[in-house]
């Protein structure tokens, strides 16, 4: 959906990140991504194309979290913005105003894809569309955010449909719980980087709303490095 890629903050190490054997990856995780779903202006959204076959490992890989920002948090100064009523209006067509908001709401937005307002819509963006307002946290094909399913990643490194677990937290500095937390779900790619600020080992991993005021200054908003992945790779 977005991605802008921006500094994250280092934290306290406690020993994650061991030796310990792949687990294998789950034929069909509890909370798959639906293969449709109905977005405002369109019937449904593509269908996340199924994948089987064998279980890779992948190592040196970037895994950096994102999540939805939510505007209660948010007490700055308001900015204007404008965009598209709905997803399918299209860049720089029928843009119009979509409200006023936090300034730091609004940049949280553009860097992780998506905010919830006050008034419970949703303020997204994407770099094909910029600003919409929606129903739900969305990719940029319509299909809903999953908080510790959906994950993105360039089409050349993991395409759509790639599921994939975290196997090895690496060398970054990142509590034991937190890198537990990384390691329990099986992600699976469904949405791509913006142009050019991907790369070929790095995946970002959707966790859902903001908990606080501080959410970037805790553990869990981090970025793994050199971590060890299992993955089945959509051809």
């Amino acid at each position: 959906m977005r991605k802008l890629l921006i500094p994250l903050i280092a934290l306290l190490l406690a020993g994650c990140g061991g030796d310990e054997q792949p687990a294998a990856l789950a034929s069909e995780p509890p909370g798959h991504p639906p293969e449709t779903g109905a977005y405002p202006g369109e019937s449904s959204a593509p269908p996340i194309p199924a994948v089987t076959g064998r279980t890779v490992e992948l190592t040196g890989w970037e895994v950096t979290v994102y999540y939805t920002a939510v505007e209660s948090l948010h007490t700055d100064t308001s900015t204007e913005v404008t965009g598209c009523p709905t997803i399918d209006c299209g860049k720089n067509r029928n843009q119009q105003r979509l409200g006023a908001f936090p300034a730091s709401f609004v940049k949280a937005v553009k860097d992780e894809g998506t905010g919830r307002t006050s008034d419970g819509r949703y303020l997204n963006w994407s770099y094909d569309t910029g600003y919409w307002m929606d129903t739900a946290p969305r990719d940029t094909a319509g299909r809903p955010l999953r908080p510790w399913i959906s994950a993105a990643a360039d089409a050349g490194a993991l395409k759509a449909g790639s599921r994939f677990t975290v196997q090895r937290c690496g060398t970054a500095e990142v509590t034991a719980e937190v890198c537990a937390k990384l390691k329990a779900p099986t992600w699976t790619i469904v949405d791509e980087f913006t142009p050019g600020l991907g790369g070929d080992k790095h995946v970002d991993v959707y966790i859902g709303e903001e908990t606080g005021p501080g959410f970037t200054d805790s553990d869990l908003y981090t970025t793994l490095e050199n971590a060890t992945l299992s993955a089945i790779k959509a051809q």
